[in-house]
């Protein structure tokens, strides 16, 4: 295949920034990079534009590297929530991707950050709090909390009363409200009048 070589003037993701010298098929050149103003064919004049363009890539990286440092400090301060979907006894079905992350920074803060900034050493497999690396520039890391939560409450385990406690409180009341009216058990039947003795009562007869 054909190569030819360009001037950038603009930052290609994979390619090179303003002012760099590529080579590259020559279709791509012709069809795609030269028609959109993206590139330049090398050539005595276009050689001594390159002070610009260098220049104008110095502005754009001071800006880059400004605004991602901003956003470190402003992230660093967020807890984003991720909510999924997990079992009763907590465990999750699945893990959070750096996908769900950049949509919730999206959704919670209207933060938009390309998800290939965001760096998971390892899946997120487990309800709670964690905190994810974040590569914004090539000189500017951050860290985000994120706070992954089940769609469902998580219910824990309920103890069944102890109704036989509940049965001793109330016989315990009971008892209670009888001694503060001064009765005593059996007190109702000692108060009846004892009967006269039958040989009495045959005397008086006589």
């Amino acid at each position: 295949m054909a190569k030819t070589e360009v001037i950038l003037t603009h930052n290609i993701v994979g390619l090179g920034g303003e002012s760099d010298q590529v080579k590259v098929a020559a279709g791509y050149a012709r069809n795609y990079l030269i028609p959109q103003g993206f590139a330049i064919p090398v050539s005595g004049a276009n050689k001594r534009r390159l002070e610009a363009l260098k220049q104008r890539r110095a502005e754009r990286e001071a800006h880059e590297y400004n605004t991602m440092s901003e956003l470190a400090k402003g992230v660093s301060k967020l807890i984003c929530v991720v909510k999924v979907k997990a079992g009763d006894d907590g465990k999750m079905f699945g893990s959070v991707t750096t996908g769900m992350i950049a949509d919730e920074l999206k959704h919670q803060f209207d933060i938009t950050l390309d998800k290939k900034k965001i760096h998971l050493e390892h899946p997120i497999k487990t309800l709670g709090e964690h905190e994810v690396e974040l590569r914004l520039h090539a000189e500017v890391k951050g860290a985000l909390k994120v706070r992954v939560e089940s769609l469902t409450p998580v219910t824990a385990p309920v103890a069944a009363p102890a109704l036989a406690e509940v049965k001793t409180e109330k016989r315990g009341k009971r008892g209670e409200t009888a001694e503060a009216a001064g009765e005593k058990p059996g007190a109702a039947k000692a108060d009846k009048p004892a009967r006269a003795p039958k040989a009495e009562k045959k005397a008086k007869a006589g």
